[in-house]
């Protein structure tokens, strides 16, 4: 059937610039193309797709049954929703976190550097160290000298994740950036070996430190930021559930080269549908006697 009459969320005045709809009654994909604000210079949003910068976007254009509720104040500004009671979210601290094909625990070197050290020796091309600003590591000191850095700080908060099936360590994740007072954490930091890549254990580990974010320590936003050019970065993160936020061009200079940023973000009213989807996907249930999956994580996500 014929598309709606379509009307644009930013209407032009003379007398400067009006909002004329609430962009919270949109779907989150079709929010995700306004925030973005060009494509970025190789690469479409997806990451992996070559691409001619265009740019920038044009509004979202909004259906006509799209309410208007944009709150303003007392002049008449726009401004942003209530958040009536916030106390601000919990820091996380250095406490395990238990899953049936993994256990996420705080990073100590004497535990964890030498198992870390021998499953990144599996990786003979170095790819995996590509869009991290360390790594990688020919010795053992200088991986231990790397790990002693990290155990040193509550922000990075580092865990190494412990493959169920060997109970070696097999990789690392860090919460970092982490606000608080303004309920925003970013998981990051991210290395892992080989072995542990592609794997139900990595997924968990993932669906556990979001968990703990959003259900114990009470954040409204968890960040995922990588590379733009990290296209494999970039697919975890979609398949994860996050939402592409944006890019942030010429955010880092590592490894005597630009990075620009892509930011992906999970909100809590988003929280509950995606964890039961990781539930799902996780069960016993989804696998076959051969460890396949019956259904993807995307397709449990979208049914």
């Amino acid at each position: 059937r014929a598309s709606p009459p379509l009307r644009f969320q930013i209407e032009s005045l003379a007398s400067g610039v009006r909002l004329t709809s609430d962009t919270r009654r949109l779907p989150r994909d079709l929010k995700t193309r306004g925030r973005r604000s060009r494509p970025h210079r190789g690469f479409d949003a997806a990451g992996a797709t070559p691409v001619h910068p265009t740019g920038l976007d044009a509004p979202v254009p909004i259906s006509d049954d799209a309410p208007v509720t944009q709150r303003t104040n007392e002049i008449g500004q726009p401004v942003g929703d209530a958040v009536p009671d916030w106390k601000g979210a919990q820091a996380p601290v250095r406490e395990v976190m238990e899953g049936r094909y993994c256990r996420v625990v705080p990073l100590d070197g004497r535990a964890h550097a030498a198992d870390l050290f021998d499953a990144y020796r599996e990786d003979q091309d170095g790819r995996t160290w590509t869009y991290v600003p360390y790594g990688p590591f020919a010795t053992r000191e200088a991986l231990d000298a790397w790990v002693t850095r990290l155990v040193s700080t509550d922000d990075p908060l580092c865990f190494a994740i412990v493959d169920g099936r060997t109970g070696r360590a097999a990789g690392v994740a860090s919460y970092m950036r982490i606000k608080p007072g303004h309920g925003v954490i970013e998981v990051g930091g991210i290395v892992l070996a080989p072995a542990l890549q592609r794997t139900r254990a990595a997924t968990e580990a993932m669906y556990l430190m979001m968990a703990r974010a959003f259900n114990e320590l009470g954040y409204r936003r968890y960040e995922w930021k990588c590379d733009a050019l990290n296209a494999p970065s970039r697919r975890a993160a979609e398949r994860l559930g996050f939402t592409y936020d944006g890019l942030f061009e010429q955010a880092w200079v590592y490894k005597g080269r630009n990075r620009d940023t892509a930011w992906y973000s999970v909100l809590d009213r988003d929280w509950s549908v995606l964890e039961r989807a990781y539930r799902t996907w996780l069960s016993p249930e989804n696998f076959d006697d051969e460890g396949r999956q019956r259904r993807s994580l995307a397709e449990v996500r979208d049914q």
